[in-house]
Formats: C-alpha cells, structure tokens, sequence
C-alpha cells in the first residue's frame, strides 16, 4: 500500500498539468461546501447577536386578525380578568405589564414639536423590556400609584426635541388630539437596537396617570409577559394561544409573538439556506469525481505496458486494482486538503470584511473531507478494475 502511494505520487509529478486538473474539481468542491456553511453559520451568529439576549425571555400578546376586524363572536378583554386568569392557567410566568398607547404630539412651550407614539406602561416595564437610563431616573411605586404627570422620553425622541441636551427637568404638553397634559421629564433612554421593546422614538407616561385622568380601568392594547426559563419561551408562546382558542372556541383573537420564535424561525431559513446551497456545491465534489474518473482511465490506457510488466512479473490482478484505487483517492485526498485550507482562508476574509465572527462548522469540513474520499474510490474503481482485467499479453503486445 506505501509502495503504491509512492508511485501515485511520483506519476503526480510526471504528469503535472493533468494532476492540477483532475485536483481542481475536488478542490472547488471541498472549498465550497466549507465556505457555504461557514458563511451561514457567521450569518446567523450574526442576525443573533444582532437581536441580543434582551427580550428572549419576553412574549407580547396583543389582539389577533379576528378581534381586530371585529369577526368574533367572543368578547376577549385585556382587562384584570384576563390578567388573572393568564397567570392562574399558564405556568412558568415570571411577570405580566399591561401597556396602553396613544399616537401623540410632543411639544414645546417654543413651539418645537415631534410625533410620536406615547406608552402608558405600569412600575417596572421599561427595566423588565431591557431598557436602560441614559439620565434621569425610572418611575417610582407612588408615580404609578399617584398618577404623577412625569414622562420618560426615548433617546432619539429627546434629540429631536431638545438638541441642546439637558432634557431632565424640562417641561412639555403631550396632545393627542382629544386631550392635552402637561409632563416633566425625568429620564432619558439609552439607544436600543435589540429586544422586543423599540424604545428610541418612544414616550412613556405612568399607566396610573392614564387609567386616572384618561380612561378608568382601561383595557390593555398590548400585554408583555416574562417567563422564568427563557428556553421555554416559545413553547409557552403556544401554550397561551392554545389556551386563548379552547377558552373561546375560536381562533386568531390574539397574536402572540416572542423574539424566540423569531430567532428560530430565522435560524431554521439560513439553514435550509446554506444546506440547499452546501447541496449545489456539493455537486461539483461528483463532477471532479468524473473528471477523476475520465484521467484514470487515460492514465489506464496510457499505462498498458507498465501493467503487462506488472503482471507478467506476478502482480495479481487484486494488486493492479489496489495500485490505481490508491492513486484514485491520493488525488482526491490530496484535493480535499487543499480545499479545505482553502475554504478556511476564503471564509476567514470573507467574514473578515463583512465584520463577522468567524464560525466555522467542523462537521461540514470533515464530510466535504469524507466525501471527496469516498468520491475518490468510487470513480477510481472503474478504471482500477478495468486495469486488473486486462491481459498481460495484450497490454504488452500494445505497445
């Protein structure tokens, strides 16, 4: 087997044109399985780190395509009810806020002004939607409790109307159309790209402020929950729509959506993705396989006396065909390595530039490896047998 491994590589070096031929298919393929993967894989590292870790221990519920078109024969509340009996029929909830929201106008007593859209939200809302203060401070028990006319404004809400800085402390009117209130600021988010909170161009106002000069005992337009096991987030995303159809007999009164499921949903699409195309290029592993194949037999024919020798000098017909099935897959090893060094240097740039984290699947590299092996074998054995079959006398007599 080492002797035959030898002489495949020595006749690789004899023949150094169609060598880098027959390796060219193998190496394309293997670098493209590699890359495809690694880039999918980078892809979506990406999209996660992109959403973050905040919000995926949090769902939203809010009216579903039935309720909202108002073809529900069920009347589904957001009220305390609701509330109570959530919490009493799905377990592994670790909090339940009610938001009311109202689309607004800001202004100034300078007459600046900036739309947006205004969230009445209870004690602990914005800290358990991830949020975080870049000034001021949060809203206190008795805020919520009292109904205090004080407002937290988004990041790039209080750019816009205060581009000076020095937004706490300021004084504002919020209008909606139907009323008018006067709010003091007392905090300024930080930018927020991730979650499922956007609170950048938002305002918020105590929803005790609400239910006490707006509407009593308003019902919620949203609901954001947050369970104790963020694993199980979409699971109890189910859970509560399942609860909510046996409850009425009907389907689609509420939406519920969570960052979790999004993320799997786009976990699962960039992957069928990068298998689909891992798949294609996968198919020019079996096209150098009949390149392989197509040289072999060349190199067969081109090599008739050699075998004759071989033959005449005792050479059994099984060492003839483990002779080209060894140069067979040498070259297909060979190839494979090669690719895989340079699909690793493809994918590391590419990664590189497009910033990134580099995120390579093992498993692909070593059955793209595998593969060309295997392809190797099997296209080499054609010309092998039809080596070992040949008759020495002939062989001879051909040249």
């Amino acid at each position: 087997m080492f002797e035959d491994l030898l002489n495949a590589l020595q006749n690789f070096t004899q023949n150094k044109v169609r060598t880098f031929l027959s390796l060219l298919g193998i190496i394309i393929g293997v670098a493209s399985v590699i890359i495809i993967t690694t880039l999918g894989q980078s892809a979506t590292e990406n999209v996660t780190s992109t959403f973050g870790d905040s919000g995926l221990d949090q769902l939203e519920i809010s009216e579903g395509f039935m309720s909202r078109r108002g073809r529900s024969n069920y009347d589904l509340d957001f009220d305390e009810d609701f509330r109570e009996d959530l919490w009493n029929n799905i377990k592994g909830l670790k909090t339940i806020y009610y938001v009311n929201r109202e689309s607004s106008t800001l202004r100034l007593t300078d007459g600046t002004e900036a739309t947006a859209t205004a969230y009445a939200i209870e004690n602990k809302y914005l800290e358990a939607a991830g949020a975080a203060l870049e000034d001021g401070e949060w809203f206190s028990v008795s805020d919520d409790v009292m109904g205090s006319q004080k407002i937290i404004l988004g990041c790039d809400l209080a750019d816009s109307l205060f581009p000076d800085g020095d937004v706490v402390g300021q004084h504002l009117v919020l209008d909606n159309g139907e009323y008018t209130f006067g709010f003091e600021v007392i905090g300024v988010l930080e930018d927020k790209d991730s979650g499922m909170v956007d609170t950048n161009d938002a305002a918020y106002i105590p929803r005790g402020f609400y239910s006490k000069k707006i509407e009593t005992n308003p019902e919620a337009d949203t609901i954001l929950v947050r369970v104790l096991d963020q694993d199980k987030t979409s699971d109890i995303e189910d859970e509560i729509t399942d609860w909510v159809e046996d409850m009425s007999g009907e389907e689609d009164l509420v939406s519920v959506h969570s960052m979790a499921s999004m993320l799997e949903k786009v976990d699962e699409t960039l992957g069928t993705i990068s298998l689909l195309l891992a798949s294609v290029a996968g198919i020019s592993l079996l096209v150098g396989g009949i390149g392989i194949m197509n040289i072999m037999i060349v190199t067969v024919t081109e090599r008739r006396k050699e075998i004759g020798i071989r033959k005449a000098l005792g050479a059994t017909p099984s060492a003839i065909k483990s002779q080209f099935l060894v140069e067979a897959a040498a070259i297909t090893i060979i190839g494979g390595v090669i690719g895989i060094i340079v699909g690793i240097i493809i994918s590391v740039i590419a990664t590189y530039i497009m910033n990134w984290s580099f995120d390579i699947q093992w498993e692909a590299v070593i059955f793209s490896f595998a593969f060309s092996a295997l392809v190797g074998l099997f296209f080499g054995y054609n010309p092998a047998a039809r080596a070992a079959r040949l008759d020495p006398v002939d062989a001879l007599a051909s040249e």
